[in-house]
């Protein structure tokens, strides 16, 4: 695939997870967070079902559909971790500690794919990194010097989630893009729908999508297709690079929250979202 192409899948893998990150919370606030998930789920799996047909073959190899559960697996775990590092701690200070799965990710990718950075590039991503911290820093004033609640849960979650990104690219890259995103979606909606299921919830989950079919389904949508972009834009292009370019991706978030929620933001947001797209903008031109 041709460098240029890739960065702007990454770019467009930016725009939809920061459009779906604000689909989502309004859904996780009507229906719950597993719901949501399980969703996410179904929908990816069903509308893009008819591009997967003809990679199904590959589903023959041991190692190809070993990786792809474990995807699965570890893509559920990170999501819960996720949710319940947000439930227990505050907000200004879990979302800081979870964009440390931008430092998890490109580890990953010089270690176990032999990966290299210029110094100039190691610098831009630090300024992405940096903006994401002042875009999820509400008040500094909470910051103290002992772990707040929920801190090693979302320091867990984080290494989960750059795991995410880390077997995502290399399923994307020895499997095949698509198949790298459908067949963790069917794991973990399987482990989703199961949850529900024991809670007794299905029913009621049955009739949330009713109520809510046009937010459910876009949701679903806009989520999945940011990880197909993802997935194809990292399978001739490192990871660490896709990564930091797509990691701006809650500046998007912010931007719609204000536009349309009507949402109060710092100036030190707003200064971190500036930092973080411009950043962005100049990793995609130093490839």
């Amino acid at each position: 695939m041709d460098i240029q192409l890739s960065i702007m899948l990454a770019f467009a893998a930016m725009l939809a997870w920061g459009i779906g990150d604000f689909l989502i919370q309004k859904a996780t606030r009507k229906i719950g967070d597993v719901e949501t998930l399980a969703v996410i789920g179904i929908v990816g799996i069903v509308a893009f079902f008819p591009f997967v047909i003809k990679d199904l073959p590959l589903l023959l190899n041991f190692d190809n559909i070993f990786w792809l559960v474990v995807l699965g697996i570890v893509t559920f775990a990170a999501g819960i971790l996720n949710f319940e590092a947000l439930k227990l701690g505050k907000l200004s200070i879990v979302d800081v500690v979870l964009e440390l799965e931008l430092p998890v990710t490109i580890w990953m990718g010089v270690v176990f794919l032999g990966e290299s950075l210029t110094f100039f590039q190691y610098g831009v991503i630090s300024l992405i990194f940096v903006g994401m911290v002042l875009i999820g820093t509400r008040s500094f004033e909470h910051f103290k010097a002992k772990m707040e609640k929920g801190v090693w849960i979302a320091l867990i979650a984080s290494f989960f989630m750059g795991t995410v990104n880390f077997l995502t690219a290399t399923n994307a890259k020895n499997v095949s893009p698509m198949m790298a995103i459908w067949v963790p979606w069917v794991v973990f909606t399987v482990i989703c729908l199961c949850v529900i299921a024991q809670r007794g919830g299905i029913g009621k989950l049955t009739g949330h999508f009713r109520e809510y079919t046009w937010l459910l389904l876009w949701v679903g949508l806009v989520d999945t297709l940011a990880w197909i972009f993802y997935a194809f834009s990292v399978v001739d292009y490192e990871v660490a690079i896709i990564t930091a370019i797509t990691e701006s991706y809650p500046a998007i978030a912010l931007m719609l929250g204000v536009w349309l929620n009507k949402e109060m933001i710092r100036p030190h947001q707003w200064l971190g979202a500036g930092l973080a797209l411009a950043a962005s903008i100049i990793l995609s031109f130093t490839v």
